[in-house]
């Protein structure tokens, strides 16, 4: 039996591997029949030979590769999984990479029947605030629509940070609570709920002069604390799914329905805000703000910046946006 784990997303091969890990062999089995292995300290031909090994008083054994990525030659691996050992549990993990399809090992692995293939997709922005309702639901809890929204401002599309963060806050809250609000998110992440991407962006949908500018002096006094590349991630993320809220409003003659609008990631509470943003970013100018957005990213990772700090940038760049 074997398992090969790719994929863009991680978590979900981390999941596996851990469950498995924990029920296959018995902990006293372990010391003889467990191998961790890692692609940077091994070759195909060493997981190969391992795996063709028989178990010790035992009846099967468990061998693991992480960061198989990093292997270079998997033709060894390829003629193994065509012949597997059936007392041998193999898991072979991608870390954070999708197979090439033309390969043989792919064709071998992925029309196997001797195992199992799993190809993990990253998820898209627009899909992170499902998953966290979801994710809160199976613990026994739920969470408000802004508490989401900061969590996958802040997390974006890397569930194995989101899960890291949103099980620190079901650790700390307290035991008689149901629902996880943006305080909770607040005190367990350290998520400012006036100073944080999220709010900027909101300034920003109705033209709020005042309070755009005075959280981006906020972020440009703290500039560690609020780095200027996720601050721009944050602001072309939101005005992205705004280019895409145009999209849907032409297609159903200027009326979003609440389940269009939930399927590229805008919320019941800030609909109303995308509507308002939608009159004062039109769709043209809304593509112009993301090509502000671009350059500015491209002058921050340039000498196109100038003497300019980040905090500099990020007011020029927002003075742009908002005029």
């Amino acid at each position: 039996m074997f398992y090969i784990l790719s994929g863009e997303e991680p978590y979900y091969a981390d999941i596996i591997t851990k469950e498995i890990m924990e029920r296959a062999i018995t902990p006293e089995e372990r010391g003889f029949n467990q191998l961790l292995l890692y692609g940077n300290d091994t070759d195909s031909r060493q997981v190969a030979e391992a795996a063709r090994r028989f178990p010790m008083m035992s009846a099967r054994q468990l061998v693991v590769v992480r960061e198989a990525q990093l292997l270079k030659n998997l033709d060894p691996l390829e003629m193994y999984i065509q012949n597997p050992q059936p007392t041998t549990i193999l898991i072979i993990s991608f870390t954070g990479k999708q197979l090439d399809k033309r390969t043989r090992f792919y064709k071998a692995a992925s029309g196997s029947k001797s195992g199992y293939f799993l190809e993990s997709a990253q998820m898209k922005d627009y899909e992170i605030a499902g998953w966290i309702f979801q994710y809160i639901k199976e613990r026994g809890l739920t969470i408000d629509d802004r508490a989401a929204s900061m969590l996958a401002e802040f997390s974006g599309t890397e569930l194995r940070k989101l899960v890291v963060q949103t099980d620190k806050i079901l650790l700390n809250i307290e035991k008689e609570s149901t629902k996880i609000t943006a305080e909770d998110v607040e005190r367990n992440i350290g998520i400012s709920r006036e100073y944080n991407v999220f709010e900027l962006a909101n300034a920003l949908s109705f033209k709020n002069k005042e309070k755009a500018f005075k959280i981006v002096k906020h972020f440009a006094l703290n500039e560690k604390q609020y780095p200027f590349v996720m601050i721009l991630a944050g602001l072309f993320s939101h005005f992205s799914r705004l280019l895409k809220y145009h999209s849907l409003a032409i297609s159903s003659n200027g009326r979003v329905s609440d389940s269009a609008a939930m399927s590229i990631g805008i919320f019941r509470f800030n609909q109303k805000e995308f509507e308002v943003a939608s009159g004062n970013y039109p769709l043209k100018r809304c593509m112009s703000v993301i090509a502000i957005i671009r350059k500015y990213d491209q002058m921050g990772k340039s000498n196109e910046r100038g003497e300019a700090s980040d905090g500099e940038l990020l007011q020029e760049m927002v003075a742009r946006i908002i005029s």
